[in-house]
């Protein structure tokens, strides 16, 4: 059963390039959100690339590519701020940087809050909100992503959302 599984998910060399280019920039903006600064962000879709190569045949089916991708994404930026056990500033030419690659407009002081607001979450609080808010999954394709129950995501999502707003209160962000 899981040879067929493994059959029915082959990629050809070109067809991977195609779909990993396809998502090559929620990558960069995935990992940019962990490590905010560019040339990490840069380094992490590079390894993002070899792993993927590299682990082609754990992709059980191609319909999950993107969210396998982003899964790699997360853990690679995981690791790299676990090994360089950084805290990172976040500053202004970096998010220039940022809005360069991405050729997009940017509201710089908006991201500035954004990622202020998101680091007063735990990793697991941060992943969640990210996927549910930012890259648009469901709560059930959220709990597969992260191998959680259902409910324990719900539970993060509500937790973190509620820290948010407590963040938002104290620090009195939008005049409220």
């Amino acid at each position: 059963m899981r040879e067929k599984a493994k059959t029915n998910s082959k990629l050809g060399k070109e067809e991977l390039i195609l779909l990993f280019q396809e998502y090559q920039q929620d990558i960069y903006r995935m990992a940019f959100t962990y490590v905010k600064n560019s040339e990490d962000a840069l380094d992490i879709v590079q390894d993002v690339a070899y792993k993927c190569l590299k682990n082609i045949d754990t992709l059980k089916e191609k319909k999950y590519f993107k969210t396998w991708l982003l899964k790699i994404t997360i853990n690679c930026s995981l690791d790299l701020l676990r090994r360089s056990n950084k805290i990172v500033a976040i500053e202004s030419t970096d998010l220039e940087k940022h809005q360069d690659i991405l050729n997009t407009k940017v509201d710089v002081p908006l991201m500035l809050s954004l990622n202020d607001i998101l680091e007063k979450l735990n990793e697991t609080e941060k992943t969640v909100i990210l996927l549910k808010y930012f890259q648009e999954y469901t709560f059930q394709e959220i709990s597969l992503f992260m191998s959680l129950p259902l409910s324990t995501v719900k539970t993060i999502t509500y937790r973190a959302l509620g820290k948010l707003k407590q963040y938002i209160k104290k620090e009195d962000i939008y005049g409220a």
